[in-house]
């Protein structure tokens, strides 16, 4: 028998499917046998993909209520846990009409456009239905009702070796105004010679970003495998104008990655007083891009003994903060209060 059910809405790899997979491996570690549910199936999802490559169990429901409340009441699940805004709203309503126990887990740092932004709010305002989780204290502090505050969290594998070439700076991310891939493209044209730059993801300012950009960033699109990304790079840059706690940041953290980000959302702990990279502070866009300059600048002149060190710093802070039996057992800890 299924004990948890992770719920959402998924249309590809993101930050959140990331999380939803690490759950899905580590819950039956910890005793509770779980499967990951789609609200609907989108063609090509890659995260479906993702999923039967690591024989981790999932179903799809087909975008239809009815499903669900079958689903719930045919599994009899010991707890629904629900991820998106989507399935936060009506994987809450589900649950209450089957009495089935539910956990939500707020993860966006930002609100969408219309209308978007209006089932985020309707997904704020019914989350007294659930035991509500927030991936960092800034979206906690923006819903109308308490949830606890976990991090978003991974398994850190052993570090591997150290890799001797040209620098290589990576944006991993979707390109949208939120996540800022045009301050990375303007650094990439301040620093054009001194490094190589790869933009890893896909979206509506695609176009735009590769006309202003020419050749000084080499573009791999959505990466079907977000593992294949990390062995290419040696430093991240989230220059984001908004987030939560960015999945990506961990997994470049797990692999002693070092990360370059504005102070936005959960970012000032994933740095941790330079344990793991530099902040750059929010401001006019130009001081920012400086920033973001200045600091992949002072990253560059380090030594071979600074860049080991900065990387092992990186890796042990990482595990010490997002590693998952800290994360995992946070979550359990929501799953008791909910009543599972």
């Amino acid at each position: 028998m299924t004990r948890i059910l992770l719920f959402l809405d998924s249309s590809g790899p993101g930050g959140i499917e990331s999380h939803v997979a690490t759950l899905a491996e580590a819950l039956p570690e910890a005793g509770f046998p779980a499967e990951i549910m789609f609200w609907r199936h989108y063609p090509g999802n890659a995260f479906e993909e993702r999923l039967r490559a690591a024989g981790l169990p999932f179903s799809v429901l087909g975008g239809r209520i009815d499903r669900l409340l079958k689903r719930l009441r045919q599994r009899e699940p010991l707890l629904l846990h629900s991820h998106g805004y989507k399935a936060g709203i009506l994987g809450r309503l589900a649950a209450r009409i089957c009495r089935v126990p539910v956990v939500s887990t707020y993860h966006a740092g930002e609100t969408g456009p219309f209308p978007v932004s209006l089932y985020q709010t309707l997904d704020a305002w019914t989350g007294w239905m659930a035991e509500g989780l927030s991936v960092s204290a800034a979206i906690a502090e923006r819903l109308p009702f308490r949830t606890a505050i976990v991090p978003n969290f991974l398994r850190f594998p052993p570090l591997g070796l150290t890799n001797r070439r040209r620098p290589q700076i990576g944006f991993v991310g979707r390109l949208s105004a939120e996540k800022a891939p045009d301050r990375f493209i303007a650094l990439a044209g301040r620093l054009r010679g001194e490094a190589s730059f790869h933009v890893f993801g896909d979206g509506p300012m695609r176009t735009e970003l590769a006309a202003k950009a020419g050749s000084s960033v080499i573009w791999h699109g959505m990466v079907r495998d977000p593992g294949a990304i990390w062995p290419g790079l040696d430093l991240l840059v989230i220059p984001s104008r908004a987030e939560g706690l960015p999945m990506a940041a961990l997994e470049a953290l797990a692999q002693g990655i070092p990360v370059i980000s504005t102070r936005v959302g959960a970012m000032a702990s994933v740095i941790g007083d330079g344990a793991a990279g530099w902040l750059v502070e929010p401001g006019p866009e130009d001081r920012v891009i400086e920033g973001l300059a200045g600091a992949t600048r002072e990253w560059l002149a380090l030594p071979v003994a600074g860049h080991d060190a900065l990387r092992e710093s990186a890796y042990r802070h990482g595990k010490a903060q997002f590693g998952l039996e800290r994360g995992l057992g946070r979550v359990i800890e929501a799953y008791h209060r909910a009543g599972a």
